[in-house]
């Protein structure tokens, strides 16, 4: 356990799983299926980072109403967190994944066909659903089969392989845009979702866990309940401007920073988008591997926030406006995949969170913490609109930095005794 883990989180939960979990094959396989629905999720929702320009005038919107819209899939993630979990611990992992996959590719097949804000917002909103329990889906499988110690590594390893989505939604849709039009990338989005689909019916066995169960409004107050706890509270915390601020960067205002304030063409802005999501990938593997050799967790996430929040300033510095000049393409690469490398230290909440309830609470636990991120990125991103229409796509660079910055400074305070 790190040094500076809290003190509640020290003790080993009443029903720990035993000493030593497998993680052979009879692991692997499923978790792997599981796994292509958070790699479906990551490329859906970073989508609109690539393909803006054109979404703004086919849609008929301005930056800040794409913001709104894109910001849906957000808040529909968020309010779908609560019962996505209570029903992880009510109904299995199974049935659950079987259910998001379906609204996953219904949204999909919305949004491909969106004539409108109307027709693309009921697309976003399915699209959050279906995708709010792509990540918890993989995370609850892990944490009922794995020990504190494995489970802290694997929780990295299914972030990092769920962030290769990013890729997708890169270069290749880059490509696939400028080929068939943004439409192309949903209609991809539903062949994915149909795949891993199928490999989750065939794969994924589980049984639900054994009742009697309690009511559901009791279940919906036990999930707030953990997500307020004191031993939650401050991961609670950080994550609410975590992956809004991870999101805002490369699912929104990355590639409008690329194309309009840097003047590069779709492709190269997809190829310096592709360098960053591997950062994404590379990023959450060495953030459990330091966690693990090293400890200080709350160190390691103070630190990769923070040093996060710095790159999009100097980023922005050295912008066609900025203090230091309009710097050369490179500068900005930098910049981009330092970002991803240092705020891919966010799964660690989630190590944090596991570690402090029973494996019986792992879902709701889970669900807490990814109802803050979703929350954070729904409330942030959608604010980001207006600070955009009002002074740029760089001021809002520096929005989100800003609540990067102070959620990290916020957690830094409240785990303050216990450092």
């Amino acid at each position: 356990m790190p040094k500076d883990a809290p003190a509640a989180m020290t003790a080993p939960a009443p029903d720990a799983p035993p000493a030593f979990a497998p993680t052979g094959l009879v692991l692997i396989a499923p978790l792997l299926a599981l796994v292509l629905g958070h790699v479906l999720s990551n490329a859906l929702r970073t989508t609109p980072g690539i393909a803006a320009d054109v979404l703004i005038t086919d849609l008929g919107v301005s930056a800040e109403g794409l913001a709104g819209l894109t910001g849906s899939f957000n808040l529909a993630f968020a309010l779908c967190q609560i019962p996505v979990g209570v029903a992880l611990d009510r109904f299995g992992v199974r049935r659950v994944s079987i259910t998001l996959f379906c609204t996953t590719v219904v949204g999909s097949i919305v949004a491909a066909l969106a004539t409108g804000p109307l027709s693309f917002l009921l697309g976003q909103l399915l699209l959050g659903a279906g995708c709010s329990g792509m990540l918890l889906c993989p995370i609850t499988y892990a944490a009922r089969r794995l020990t504190a110690a494995q489970f802290g590594l694997w929780s990295g390893l299914i972030q990092a392989i769920g962030n290769s989505g990013m890729l997708l939604s890169a270069t290749p849709l880059a490509y696939l845009i400028e080929a068939a039009g943004w439409r192309a990338g949903y209609g991809a989005g539903t062949l994915l979702g149909l795949t891993a689909l199928l490999f989750v019916i065939l794969l994924v066995r589980d049984a639900p866990p054994a009742g009697p169960y309690p009511s559901l409004l009791r279940d919906g107050r036990e999930v707030i309940r953990l997500g307020l706890s004191r031993p939650l509270r401050a991961g609670i915390v950080i994550a609410f401007s975590s992956f809004a601020a991870g999101i805002g960067v490369r699912g929104l205002w990355g590639g409008p920073w690329l194309m309009e304030m840097k003047g590069l063409p779709r492709t190269e802005t997809g190829n310096i988008l592709i360098l960053c999501a591997l950062a994404f990938v590379v990023g959450p593997i060495l953030s459990g591997m330091l966690d693990r050799r090293f400890g200080h967790r709350r160190l390691i996430l103070a630190a990769g926030h923070l040093a996060a929040a710095a790159c999009l300033v100097l980023l922005v510095l050295g912008g066609p406006s900025g203090p230091l000049g309009a710097l050369p393409t490179s500068w900005d690469l930098t910049m981009f995949v330092a970002f991803a490398l240092t705020i891919s230290v966010q799964p660690l909440v989630f190590a944090v969170v596991r570690s402090a309830v029973a494996p019986e609470q792992a879902g709701k636990a889970l669900s807490a913490a990814n109802l803050s991120y979703f929350t954070g990125a729904a409330v942030i991103q959608s604010a980001s609109g207006p600070v955009v229409a009002a002074a740029g796509i760089g001021a809002g660079l520096l929005f989100l930095a800003a609540m990067l910055a102070t959620g990290t400074l916020l957690f830094l305070w409240m785990t303050r005794r216990r450092a």
